[in-house]
């Protein structure tokens, strides 16, 4: 175990309290001498010597009582038992000081209640969305991940992050049944009458389409009438001049326009039931319509083709993003930010979303705080229980021997005037006896 370097300060106070005691003790005999040489003033040189004494003797008794804090002051000396035993107060106690700053910070620190007290008083959604809103902080963190995210993908590569997407997620939506997503989905366009608004485009969208290419119209209606086998049939009928093709594609265009113009079209409606018709059948899981979802959609993920295309996609898609962001002005990069500052200006702007994040994440902490905090005290313990003595001896006489040391220069000062009192008490009391 290497030796811990001893502090400044701490060198300083040991250098103070030695030259302060040394000084008292050089006063003490000096005065001892100076009494042989001038007798006449025995009076004076008494007090003074009192005073050095006491000097003495408080600094020593301040460099006992701060040394046998922290090791025995006697060495192997044969000293009685009940001296031995009040010495190395801190190594001899070094379990019960670890089991005491454990339950200190579990009681000060980490206790359900103080965390809930605190957290009551503090606004931390506001301060976290005050944080991401200020265009110093979001671009840091966006530099870190536009810096880390390509590290990554180098460090793990792009081979590997497919495979564990086609793995996990293949296996994940095999084992979701989504007939029931599938009736959820359409439910929601139902209720909220979405599917007229897509009716309606769909709907502007072929009629536009049929009246400006009407070449392409008929000749998708021959190839249809062909796959029928109607096609000899209306080519014949168009040599007595009726022209099956072409009233067949302004039947379709009239019946288009028909339900464009009416609301309450009678195909309209027939869709609108065949559709709550399909979404009843695919909330019961049993029932023809969800197993056959669920069989197409297991045979698709079953499908080589279709496992080759995930990983191919995610090996491209891994590349772009990687390429992107080792640009200087990556798009991605700047999407982020944009994000991560509009996401901290919305938690600033709305009390609402602050009340909700403040209220969950105060749950989280005291749910963490009273899961943990015995495991922290827990660890706590056993480090200060693995601290080899001598450096944890070493570690806290240099963040408070400081002071320490500092005492001892006190017991010099402070003896020294004490018996200066006592010898000028002494004095009086003699002469007027």
């Amino acid at each position: 175990m290497q030796n811990q370097t001893i502090a400044p300060s701490l060198q300083r106070s040991k250098r103070f309290a030695t030259i302060a005691l040394v000084s008292a003790v050089v006063a003490w005999l000096a005065l001892m001498v100076t009494a042989k040489i001038f007798p006449e003033y025995l009076w004076l040189i008494h007090i003074l010597m009192l005073s050095a004494e006491a000097g003495v003797v408080g600094g020593l008794a301040d460099w006992y009582a701060i040394t046998v804090l922290f090791r025995n002051p006697f060495g192997k000396m044969p000293i009685p038992k009940f001296l031995r035993d009040h010495t190395e107060i801190i190594p001899r106690n070094k379990a019960r000081i670890a089991e005491s700053m454990g339950r200190f910070v579990q009681e000060n620190f980490l206790s359900p209640q103080i965390v809930q007290r605190s957290l009551a008083n503090t606004d931390l959604s506001l301060a976290a969305g005050k944080w991401l809103a200020n265009p110093k902080n979001n671009a840091q963190v966006t530099q870190a991940i536009q810096q880390s995210v390509p590290k990554i993908f180098e460090f793990v590569g792009q081979e590997q992050i497919s495979g564990f997407i086609q793995s996990n997620s293949v296996q994940w939506v095999k084992n979701t049944q989504i007939n029931h997503l599938a009736s959820e989905m359409l439910r929601a366009v139902l209720e909220n009458d979405f599917h007229q608004d897509v009716l309606q485009r769909g709907l502007d969208l072929a009629h536009e389409w049929m009246i400006s290419h009407p070449e392409k119209t008929q000749e998708i209606t021959r190839n249809l009438f062909k796959e029928m086998g109607v096609w000899r049939l209306a080519k014949g009928a168009s040599w007595i001049g009726i022209d099956v093709q072409q009233r067949s594609i302004d039947s379709v265009i009239g019946r288009v326009e028909a339900m464009l113009a009416d609301a309450d079209h009678p195909w309209r409606i027939k869709i609108e039931e065949a559709a709550n018709t399909l979404m009843l059948q695919l909330s019961d899981p049993n029932s023809e319509a969800s197993q056959k979802l669920n069989s197409s959609k297991n045979a698709l993920l079953d499908s080589p083709q279709v496992l080759n295309f995930i990983s191919g996609a995610v090996v491209i898609l891994c590349d772009a993003i990687k390429a992107d962001l080792e640009q200087a002005n990556s798009g991605i990069a700047e999407n982020i930010r944009i994000a991560i500052q509009q996401v901290g200006q919305n938690i600033v702007s709305n009390a609402s979303v602050r009340e909700l994040l403040n209220h969950r994440l105060s749950g989280i902490a005291v749910e963490l705080s009273d899961q943990y905090s015995e495991k922290v005290i827990r660890f706590i313990s056993e480090r200060i229980h693995e601290w080899d003595s001598t450096e944890m001896i070493d570690k806290i006489e240099n963040e408070v021997g400081g002071d320490l040391h500092m005492i001892r220069v006190n017991g010099v000062v402070v003896g020294a005037f004490i018996g200066l009192v006592l010898g000028v008490i002494r004095a009086v009391v003699e002469n007027l006896l």
